[in-house]
């Protein structure tokens, strides 16, 4: 298999081109032939035109690639290693939704012919590709897995936004689901991962490898949250304890802030709920998300304390909230904790304008049912709730203009703690 790919004898398909899928397409693209398929058309038309619609990639990325996009099945078929990168997000109750990881996992079986691989890059519970995604295949390819086809699990390790940490640039945790499959899923990955692979003993270890990175990092940025919100009480801006915290060698450098996006906010749920089957309610990993998804609503309340604290009316007071995507530099809307911000002050009779210079206006309104405004003056209060490269030099003489007197001026983030000398201020 590998041979035939590096010969350019057989060709791999990445199914899923969303922020995670079409880098990897583009990365094998420049390598060896490559099929990238899509279900939806709308993105597969943009792509074809050398545009990618997370607005992560620019044309000059798409130079060069040996690709073809495509929403065909008929066109899969001609793939003989398929890598699955599909989103795995989690409904309304906080419960994964494998709807897409099993409809592409629908797709490739109608697909794949005998000794096919395929690999699995979404982040899922352990245990989910052997047992959910493997039977369908098995059932619409009908062939029988390891005797047919072989299948593996890579977890993607791609940080939107991030221009440094990119797929060749990361080392690749790979898996198989025998000893012959493991090193030729490695060769495959070694073609593009400069650093080279980390071969996991199992695909059940590789998927749980991935699912605890995200888990470690929104337990100990709900510890912060936490912290931030008692420095609060005592008096105190959280940003400077840290920084006199993290002058001792081994402290943990972790902030608060708003936790959303599909990553971080939602890899969590995957593994409580995998826990919960086994009998064990995970009580750490459940009180940080608690923390978490529960600081939209906190910064929120605390903004509407401070108008009502200035003496103002809060049925007739407005706000400008700067930043509406779920982290800073990206254009990606889904899961924004900034929603959660707009709809506690909203619930308390507010006005409320949201600006952000990378943001989808109808995006939002579609998600969350507000759009983008035209920035104002005369605001009760500004939030900045992401810190989007537009907004780090801002200074105080800026924020005095958007604010009415009395008003206030809160710094999700913390970046203008040491710039505001005279304006009411507050960072978590």
């Amino acid at each position: 298999m590998y041979k035939k790919l590096i010969d350019k004898k057989a060709k791999l398909a990445v199914v899923g081109l969303g922020y995670v899928g079409l880098p990897i397409a583009l990365a094998f693209a420049r390598k060896i032939k490559v099929i990238g398929f899509d279900i939806n058309e709308k993105r597969v038309a943009l792509m074809k035109k050398g545009i990618d619609p997370s607005d992560e990639l620019t044309k000059k990325d798409f130079a060069g690639c040996d690709i073809s996009f495509t929403a065909s099945i008929d066109d899969l078929r001609e793939a003989n290693f398929f890598i699955i990168a599909v989103p795995t997000p989690i409904d309304e109750h906080n419960l994964p939704d494998l709807k897409p990881l099993l409809g592409a996992s629908h797709s490739v079986g109608k697909a794949m012919k005998k000794g096919d691989y395929v690999v699995y890059e979404s982040t899922v519970y352990p245990g989910c590709t052997e047992e959910d995604c493997i039977p369908v295949l098995e059932e619409h390819s009908k062939l029988k897995f390891k005797k047919d086809f072989k299948v593996g699990y890579s977890p993607e390790r791609i940080n939107p936004g991030d221009k440094e940490h990119t797929i060749t640039k990361i080392l690749k945790v790979v898996s198989g689901c025998d000893e012959e499959s493991l090193d030729v899923i490695s060769k495959v990955y070694e073609i593009i991962v400069e650093p080279g692979v980390h071969r996991a003993s199992s695909i059940k270890v590789a998927e749980a490898a991935k699912i605890i990175e995200n888990t470690q990092r929104d337990v100990n940025i709900a510890l912060m949250n936490e912290l931030s919100i008692i420095f609060s009480r005592i008096g105190i801006n959280t940003y400077d304890v840290l920084d006199a915290a993290g002058t001792k060698w081994n402290f943990l450098k972790f902030f608060p802030g708003l936790v959303g996006g599909h990553c971080i906010g939602v890899d969590p749920y995957y593994l409580t709920y995998k826990a919960e089957s086994l009998g064990y309610h995970a009580r750490v990993i459940n009180s940080g998300r608690y923390v978490n998804d529960s600081m939209g609503f906190y910064v929120a309340k605390n903004l509407v304390k401070k108008i009502s604290a200035a003496g103002k009316n809060i049925s007739k007071s407005k706000v400008l909230v700067m930043g509406a995507t779920f982290k800073e530099d990206v254009s990606d809307t889904r899961n924004s904790k900034v929603a959660d911000i707009v709809k506690e002050l909203k619930s308390y009779g507010l006005t409320v304008d949201v600006v952000d210079p990378h943001a989808d206006s109808d995006d939002l309104k579609h998600e969350y049912g507000f759009g983008l405004s035209k920035m104002g003056k005369g605001y009760d209060g500004v939030i900045v709730a992401v810190n989007h490269k537009e907004y780090l030099k801002l200074d105080e003489a800026y924020f005095k203009k958007l604010l009415s007197n009395k008003g206030v001026l809160v710094d999700v983030k913390g970046i203008y703690r040491r710039r505001i000398k005279e304006l009411s201020y507050w960072s978590l």
